[in-house]
C-alpha cells in the first residue's frame, strides 16, 4: 500500500516555546499577522501576553478573537474578513481544538475562495494558504500537527471533516507550560480524546509502519500521565507528557485516519452541541467493543500497552479487558455518558439516530474501521451508548 505522511515542516516543543513565535515569524519576513483565538484566551490574559510579545519584536497584530466552541462556517468567514481589513501577511493560532481548526482554514481562504462546502473530504483545497503558526493550549485535539479541520455547516447541521496537505500549519510550538492552568474537566475530556486519536490511528485500515509507532507512543503517555494530569493540575512533568502524547497522536491519526468513533462523534457535536473531546470519550468504549473482533493482535496491544493486559495474556482476552478498562477510566475521571449529558434530549436524540448514522457514514471516517458498520449498525452503537 502506497501512504503519504504530511506534518508541519517545523515543531518546537518544550516549556517556553511560545518565545519562538517571533523569530519564527522574523526570519520568514513576516510583519503583519492575524492572531486568531478565542474569549477565554482574551480573558485570560494569555493572547494579550502574545500579542505584546510580537509587539515588542515589531510584528503588527489584528486579533480575531470570536470563534466558538465547534467553529461554524460564519466564525470562518468573520476572520477572513478580519484578515483582509488587516492585510495579514500570516496567521497565528491560539487555543484549542476550535481556535487552530477555525486558523486553518481562514488561512488557505486569500488563495481558495468561498464556499467552505468545496473544502469538504480529502484533497479538496486546490492551493496553499498563508503561513500557519500555531500554538496549542489544550492537550488533546493534536490539530498543532494536522492537515485537518472540521468545520460546522449550521445550515445543514454537518461537520465538514475537510483533509488536506494545504491546511498544515507551517509551526507548530508547543509549549505544555500554556496547559497548567486547564480544569479538570477539561483535562479529563482532551485527555480521552488523545486515546482516542492513538488508538484510532493503530487500529485504522489505514495505518502505517510511519504511525504505528507515534499511535503507540501517544497511548502509553496517556496511560502513564493523564490521571496524574487530572488529580494535580500543576504537576509539569504530566502536563508534558500529554502534550506530547496530543501532538503524537495528531501526527499519527492525520496520516492513517481516525475511525468509527469518530465518525459517530461529529453528529453528536453538529446536532447537540457537545464538545468533541466528550462526545469522542463517551463513544470510546462502546465503539471498542464493537470493533475488536476486527482487529484483535492490536486491539490487545493497546490493552498491553496502556499496562491494563499482561504481555503474555492471549489477543483476544487482552482485547476484551480494553472497552472494559476505557469505561473504567472515564468513570474515575467524571466523564458522563450521553443520558447524563446536560445538552442531550432523549426523545430528540432517539428521532435523530438515523440522520446521525448517515451523517456518520458519510464523513468517511468509519470506512477506515476494523469492523465497517451498517447504518443500522450505528443506530444500534448510539442505542447501546446512551
Amino acid at each position: 500500500m502506497i501512504s503519504q505522511f504530511n506534518v508541519p515542516s517545523t515543531i518546537i516543543t518544550g516549556a517556553g516555546a511560545v518565545k519562538e513565535l517571533a523569530p519564527q515569524l522574523q526570519r520568514r519576513g513576516l510583519k503583519r499577522v492575524l492572531l486568531v483565538t478565542d474569549a477565554f484566551m482574551v480573558s485570560s490574559g494569555l493572547a494579550p501576553r502574545v500579542v505584546a510579545d510580537l509587539a515588542a519584536a515589531g510584528v503588527a497584530v489584528d486579533v480575531f478573537a470570536d470563534v466558538q466552541p465547534d467553529p461554524s462556517e460564519d466564525n470562518v468567514l468573520a476572520g477572513f474578513a478580519r484578515l483582509q481589513t488587516a492585510g495579514a501577511q500570516a496567521v497565528v493560532a491560539l487555543g484549542g481544538g476550535s481556535p487552530i481548526d477555525c486558523a486553518k482554514v481562514i488561512a488557505v481562504l486569500p488563495t481558495n475562495p468561498p464556499p467552505l462546502a468545496r473544502f469538504m473530504g480529502r484533497h479538496q483545497v486546490p492551493n496553499p494558504g498563508l503561513p500557519l503558526f500555531v500554538l496549542p493550549t489544550t492537550a488533546g485535539t493534536g490539530s498543532e500537527v494536522t492537515k485537518v479541520a472540521v468545520i460546522t455547516d449550521t445550515g445543514r447541521d454537518v461537520k465538514m471533516m475537510m483533509l488536506d496537505a494545504h491546511l498544515l500549519p507551517t509551526v507548530a510550538l508547543v509549549d505544555y507550560e500554556l496547559t497548567l492552568s486547564m480544569p479538570a474537566a477539561l483535562t479529563a475530556a482532551v485527555g480521552v480524546d488523545t486515546l482516542t486519536h492513538g488508538i484510532e490511528a493503530f487500529v485504522s485500515r489505514l495505518a502505517t509502519p510511519l504511525t504505528d509507532p507515534l499511535a503507540l507512543s501517544c497511548i502509553r503517555l496517556v496511560g502513564e500521565h493523564l490521571e496524574t494530569a487530572w488529580h494535580e493540575p500543576g504537576h509539569r512533568a504530566a502536563r508534558e507528557g500529554m502534550m506530547l502524547a496530543a501532538t503524537q497522536g495528531g501526527m499519527a491519526f492525520a496520516n492513517s485516519s481516525v475511525a468509527l468513533v469518530h465518525g459517530m462523534s461529529r453528529p453528536i457535536g453538529a446536532l447537540f452541541h457537545v464538545p468533541h473531546g466528550i462526545s469522542n470519550a463517551m463513544l470510546l468504549p462502546t465503539v471498542t467493543r464493537f470493533s475488536v473482533d476486527g482487529a484483535p493482535d492490536r486491539y490487545a496491544t493497546v490493552a498491553r500497552t496502556l499496562g491494563w493486559a499482561q504481555p503474555e495474556t492471549e489477543d483476544n482476552d487482552a482485547a476484551a479487558s480494553l472497552a472494559d478498562g476505557l469505561e473504567a477510566l472515564n468513570r474515575r475521571l467524571n466523564i458522563p455518558r450521553l443520558r447524563d449529558y446536560p445538552r442531550m434530549e432523549e426523545g430528540r436524540f432517539r428521532a435523530l439516530l438515523e440522520k446521525m448514522a448517515g451523517d456518520a457514514l458519510a464523513s468517511g471516517s468509519p470506512q477506515n474501521n476494523p469492523v465497517v458498520p451498517t447504518a443500522g449498525q450505528i443506530v444500534e452503537l448510539y442505542r447501546q451508548a446512551w
